[in-house]
C-alpha cells in the first residue's frame, strides 16, 4: 500500500510572519503543502509550483467586518481542503485557522514570531488553547504551561548562513535584533 503524504496547511499573514513560515519549508519535505496568506505576490516565492496557494483577505482586530470575512474564508478553505495538520506563524489568519482546525479535530501548531522576545503576541496568547503544539522562539518566554521552546527559526537560519549547514545552536537575542533592523 502506498504511503499517503500528510496534507499540511501552512497559514500566515504577511511580512515577517510569511518570511518565517517560508523558513520551515525543509520540515515539509515529505508532505503535501497548501499555502494560505494575504498577499498574492507571495506565490512567486514558492519553490515547488505544484503546491496549492490560497489568498486570504487581510484583517486586523480593528476591523471586525474584515475579521468576519477572514473567518468565513478560512473556514471554507479548511472544510474544502481537509488538511491533516495546520501550522502557522500568525497573526489573525493563523489564529482563525487554528481555531477552526481544532474544532474540526485537526492537528494544529502555532509558532510565535521571533519579534516577540519579551512575551507572546496577542494572537499567540489566544492561540495557546487551540494549538496542539504551541511554540515560542525565545527560551525566556517558554513555561511549563506553554508555550514550548525548541529553538528558533531565526537561529537555524543564522547558523545555516554562517556555516553552510544547519545546526541547532540558538541565536542570541542581540543577533536577532540586528537582523530585524
Amino acid at each position: 500500500m502506498a504511503h499517503r503524504k500528510p496534507k499540511v496547511l501552512a497559514v500566515s499573514s504577511g511580512g515577517g510572519h510569511w518570511i518565517q513560515l517560508q523558513k520551515l519549508i525543509p520540515a515539509f519535505s515529505d508532505c503535501t503543502v497548501m499555502w494560505a496568506t494575504v498577499d498574492a505576490s507571495y506565490q512567486a516565492q514558492l519553490n515547488r509550483p505544484e503546491e496549492r496557494f490560497f489568498v486570504l483577505p487581510d484583517a486586523t482586530r480593528w476591523n471586525k467586518l474584515a475579521l468576519a470575512h477572514l473567518l468565513f474564508k478560512i473556514t471554507l478553505l479548511i472544510i474544502r481542503q481537509q488538511p491533516d495538520v495546520i501550522i502557522t506563524t500568525g497573526a489573525a489568519p493563523g489564529y482563525f485557522a487554528l481555531v477552526i482546525g481544532r474544532l474540526l479535530r485537526k492537528k494544529t501548531c502555532w509558532i510565535d514570531s521571533i519579534a516577540n522576545a519579551e512575551e507572546m503576541s496577542l494572537s499567540g496568547k489566544k492561540a495557546g488553547k487551540w494549538a496542539s503544539l504551541w511554540i515560542t522562539q525565545w527560551e525566556d518566554v517558554a513555561s511549563e504551561q506553554g508555550p514550548s521552546y525548541f529553538g528558533s527559526v531565526l537561529s537555524n537560519l543564522l547558523v545555516t548562513t554562517r556555516s553552510g549547514h544547519t545546526d541547532s545552536a540558538p541565536a542570541t537575542r542581540r543577533e536577532a535584533e540586528q537582523i530585524q533592523t
